[in-house]
């Protein structure tokens, strides 16, 4: 199959990016296909449940994960009182497709797994997180096990840990070793959860206020491996720019669709260029490009909350920003890039195919994609730099940084912007 090969690696000629443009379109179908994975993509859903007793952080997990405080314009209400009555759907800030649900507390003496799963209509969700703030009870480990049933998966979240380190240091200033702690309350959350017939419970620790400490990479890395493919590419790029490795990540993820978005570009809906022989679909680019940038919280609503909780002037993030501004990527300057690139390749390599008469008929074809991923492919690059510099530059001179939106920079980009439309040509 000739989308199924390794993706292009960064910094490799452009010879090798034609002649690997020429493998691909040995197939005649291969830019259709392209498309139709990034029109998968599109259309994948991501429903998340999170459930637990009344007051245990539920609410409290959603907002963090959608980068918004409790007072925040279409936050989940927080509170001691069970605000939730029926399922209550929070859909990720920038893309309705990814959507966190409050599910109604448990708890109750009456709790019945069963007929609650069935109440909350459990087959729309894709996963269950059990959250817990204190000790795991009998009906998180019933309701464990009737999710496991109706096989679904399903992870116990034990939440608010900073509150127990922070009770622990001030009760055992001389002893206190933050990771021993950390073991014990662990341990004692499997203890319980075994005690009421979990079978090898996995809990991760997690603060809503501190969502990159403790076992939330764990978590992450958990998730990755169970989801399927493209829920798995989603999950990760909707999670928060809360380290460099997240950062790193997300670029890592992107490169490697970047070829079906050059194969696409570079087949499919195409604008001659005059001058040169190539032809690329400028809308698919530009939107594309302008997603990178929103992906990695560098657009002007993303840098104004930022900056806002941070308590720094916008324009001192956008201070160290290098690459071109959301506002500045147009139809007309990107025109110009292709044609600029265009023929930077050519003078380097389009003479060569003209010695092969098979591979000569894919020069044009093979020049766009090389010219396509080219431009992608150092547009990624620095905007990913940029969302590490950006960072940096909130938490600088922060004594005590308002750690939920700091995360949260990233936790506002468009999710899908950049496979939706496919074939998008918005106005200079």
């Amino acid at each position: 199959d000739p989308l199924e090969r390794t993706p292009i690696s960064p910094g490799v000629s452009a010879g090798v990016v034609m002649a690997e443009a020429g493998l691909l379109c040995a197939s005649p179908s291969a830019a259709s296909k392209a498309q139709e994975d990034l029109e998968s993509l599109e259309n994948t859903k991501l429903n998340i449940a999170v459930t637990g007793e009344t007051g245990s952080g539920k609410s409290s997990f959603i907002n963090a994960l959608r980068g918004l405080g409790a007072e925040d314009q279409g936050a989940a209400q927080t509170g001691v009182i069970e605000t939730t009555t029926e399922p209550r759907a929070y859909p990720h800030p920038s893309d309705p497709s990814v959507i966190l649900w409050d599910l109604p507390g448990i708890g109750a003496m009456d709790f019945r797994p069963e007929r609650y799963l069935q109440k909350v209509n459990f087959r729309r969700y894709d996963f269950f997180v059990i959250v817990a703030s204190e000790r795991f009870r009998s009906s998180h480990a019933d309701l464990a096990r009737q999710i496991q049933r109706m096989e679904k998966k399903f992870y116990f979240v034990r939440c608010k840990v900073d509150e127990d380190l922070a009770n622990a240091r001030r009760a055992h200033p001389q002893a206190y070793v933050e990771e021993n702690v950390l073991q014990r309350i662990r341990e004692n959350a499997r203890k319980c959860l075994r005690d009421q017939g979990t079978i090898n419970p996995q809990v991760f620790l997690l603060s809503n206020w501190d969502l990159d400490k403790y076992d939330f990479p764990l978590l992450e890395e958990t998730l990755e491996k169970d989801l399927p493919h493209l829920q798995r590419l989603v999950f990760l790029l909707s999670l928060p720019n809360f380290s460099p490795e997240i950062i790193e990540k997300k670029k890592s993820a992107l490169r490697g669709h970047l070829w079906k978005i050059s194969l696409a570009s570079a087949f499919i809906n195409v604008l001659p260029m005059g001058g040169v022989s190539l032809a690329c679909d400028v809308g698919l680019l530009l939107v594309s490009m302008i997603a990178f940038y929103k992906r990695f919280g560098l657009d002007d609503d993303s840098l104004a909350k930022l900056a806002r909780q941070a308590g720094k002037p916008v324009a001192e993030l956008k201070s160290v920003i290098v690459s071109p501004k959301g506002e500045d990527l147009t139809r007309d300057v990107l025109m110009k890039k292709i044609v600029q690139v265009g023929c930077s390749l050519t003078r380097s390599v389009e003479r060569c195919f003209d010695f092969v008469p098979v591979i000569s008929t894919l020069g044009g074809a093979g020049l766009s994609f090389a010219t396509s991923y080219s431009i992608l492919s150092n547009f990624l690059e620095k905007v990913a730099e940029d969302a590490l510099r950006v960072r940096k530059k909130a938490l600088e001179n922060t004594v005590e940084p308002n750690v939920p939106i700091l995360q949260g920079q990233s936790r506002f980009l468009g999710l899908f912007l950049i496979w939706a439309p496919i074939t998008p040509h918005p106005p200079s």
